[in-house]
């Protein structure tokens, strides 16, 4: 049995199709976790979610922003964005079927693997949290996700304040902090404040800030972390942290890493992507 995880695919079904059969992905026999923006700016996101819902189980996801985006334009909470490529998908007979099943999607997951844990989101994880922390308040999004008024919290999870974590906060703001974390951020400041301003190459902060990953206090140091998100980050392969998203929708790859018998034994696989999109449409 074999453990993969890939990078945002971000509708690009044909360079999905390609990776799974690049990597000999076996439904029966192996585990393959997507870090998130399973949707939008490539050109069919329905067939990604109705792959993925037909292989549950052994392909696992967690949500990312565009995702998260799907679910809020198709409520009518969020207006559409002049590069979104969800139309079919909304337009779709089943598209109710697939919305249901995205919004009960996770925003972080923990796998074990080699005798080892692997934490994955989509994003970043704010300083002060701990992976069973982080795996906490994902659990809270989810829930909210998954409950009779999620579209009434669709609704209010927009909006970059608070920038930084409190264990005091409640309600919207709370959860809005986790969301913005786990699914957008990049620069934090030393004491975790949140700036969503640049998306940047990692060697190119904006004034007094840094990578997320490079916060020196961050609880989370020393443990496996996978995440996407960062294109102009691209591929990094670090003893605790693995960056996969290498510009799938930008014509650039698809990326997935293949563990060995532990999570240190890594191997980097990928397959090449048509352009969907110009760099710089965001």
């Amino acid at each position: 049995m074999a453990l993969y995880c890939a990078g945002d695919i971000q509708g690009c079904a044909q360079a999905f199709e390609q990776l799974l059969t690049h990597i000999g992905f076996s439904p029966s026999r192996d585990t393959l976790i997507l870090l998130g923006d399973l949707v939008n700016r490539g050109p069919d996101s329905t067939a990604v979610l109705r792959r993925c819902m037909a292989l549950e189980g052994s392909v696992q996801v967690i949500l990312g922003n565009h995702d998260l985006h799907l679910l809020a334009v198709a409520l009518g909470v969020r207006a559409p964005s002049r590069h979104d490529t969800l139309n079919e998908l909304l337009a779709h007979p089943h598209r109710q079927a697939m919305l249901d099943w995205l919004r009960r999607q996770p925003l972080a997951r923990q796998a074990l693997h080699g005798g080892g844990e692997l934490l994955l989101v989509h994003a970043g994880v704010l300083p002060q949290w701990s992976g069973a922390q982080t795996l906490h308040l994902a659990g809270e999004v989810q829930a909210a996700l998954s409950s009779t008024p999620w579209p009434d919290f669709l609704g209010q999870m927009y909006g970059d304040l608070p920038n930084a974590w409190s264990e005091h906060l409640q309600g919207a703001n709370r959860l809005r902090v986790i969301v913005n974390a786990l699914t957008r951020l990049r620069f934090c400041s030393s004491a975790g404040e949140m700036d969503f301003s640049s998306s940047e190459s990692a060697s190119a902060p904006p004034a007094g800030l840094i990578p997320w990953f490079d916060v020196p206090t961050r609880l989370t140091r020393g443990q496996l972390i996978a995440f996407g998100h960062w294109s102009t980050l691209g591929w990094m392969n670090r003893p605790d942290l693995l960056s996969l998203d290498t510009g799938c929708v930008w014509g650039g790859s698809l990326s997935a890493v293949r563990f060995g018998a532990t999570l240190a034994e890594r191997e980097h696989l990928q397959v090449p992507c048509p352009q969907a999109q110009r760099p710089g449409q965001r």
